[in-house]
């Protein structure tokens, strides 16, 4: 009797699972497992290692060393504002890239992508020479009192230039989907331009936002290459992290290095847990369109 013929009356046949041109479940998962530990695991866990085997005391001695956490201060600090002014502009910025046409509209849209594809070390050079006291830029900023290159300021301006794809890239499609028969609605119903932009606009982009926060912030965190042309790396001033671990290693100091290293990896990794936390709470609250 055929399997068919034994069932019920009234129950279909059940389906057999449709062929696949990928591996199975098994395989693939095993891959990802392997690909991440090897990658991503397997040397964060070494670096961990590594900062441990100082000892407590000696590790805590490293990490409140003061010109250590100058540095960590700096680099954290000034990450966390850049990631947050590439939010707001980046969400500017994709507005208009995508809401308005006008000539020269695609050549804007590709230089945005140009951080991405721009060795850091020229991005670095570029703004150094821009922003230096004989400048472009740097030379009218002086005359106003303002000095930008070899200052923290001159750190941020670096920050920003190289995390504000992330945020536009981020909200881009979503500025693209929102339906324009909200907005109408929202102005017929005698809300003002700025009430429909809190209620109507701005809910449905808030997760991509802190998506492009997060990004741009892990970017920022981690620059370096950009940055030494541009901050001056005076110590307890404008040296950042990611350079005095390069100095450390230069003077064979791998303790104090993997520690610094150590201390960068938790604190970037309590900062994304609580941006993706918030992001969370965003979605639920908001909806994800």
């Amino acid at each position: 009797m055929s399997n068919a013929a034994a069932l019920p009356a009234g129950r279909a046949a059940p389906r057999f699972r449709r062929p696949s041109a990928l591996p199975g479940f098994r395989l693939t998962f095993g891959i990802t497992l392997t690909y991440l530990t090897l990658l991503v695991l397997l040397p964060l866990a070494v670096l961990l290692l590594r900062a441990a085997s100082v000892g407590p005391a000696g590790l805590w001695a490293l990490v409140t060393d003061a010109r250590n956490l100058a540095a960590l201060k700096t680099s954290f600090g000034l990450s966390l504002a850049a990631a947050a002014i590439d939010a707001v502009f980046g969400l500017l910025i994709a507005w208009v890239l995508t809401r308005y046409r006008f000539p020269g509209r695609r050549i804007i849209d590709a230089l945005v992508d140009l951080p991405f594809a721009l060795p850091t070390a020229v991005a670095g050079i570029a703004l150094a020479s821009l922003y230096a006291p004989n400048g472009w830029i740097g030379e009218p900023l002086m005359s106003l009192g303002i000095k930008v290159a070899y200052t923290p300021l001159g750190i941020l301006v670096a920050l920003v230039f190289v995390g504000l794809p992330f945020c536009v890239r981020t909200v881009q499609p979503l500025v693209a989907e929102i339906d324009r028969s909200s907005e109408e609605a929202a102005a017929i119903l005698g809300a003002s331009r700025f009430r429909a932009l809190v209620t109507v606009i701005l809910p449905p982009l808030i997760p991509a936002m802190l998506t492009g926060f997060a990004l741009a912030f892990a970017r920022a965190v981690g620059e370096y290459g950009s940055v030494i042309f541009v901050a001056g790396n005076l110590p307890f001033v404008s040296e950042i992290a990611p350079l005095l671990i390069v100095i450390k290693l230069e003077e064979f100091n791998y303790a104090g290095a993997t520690a610094i290293a150590a201390v960068m990896l938790l604190m970037s990794f309590a900062a994304l847990l609580a941006i993706n936390l918030v992001q969370d709470v965003s979605r639920r609250r908001f909806g994800h369109v």
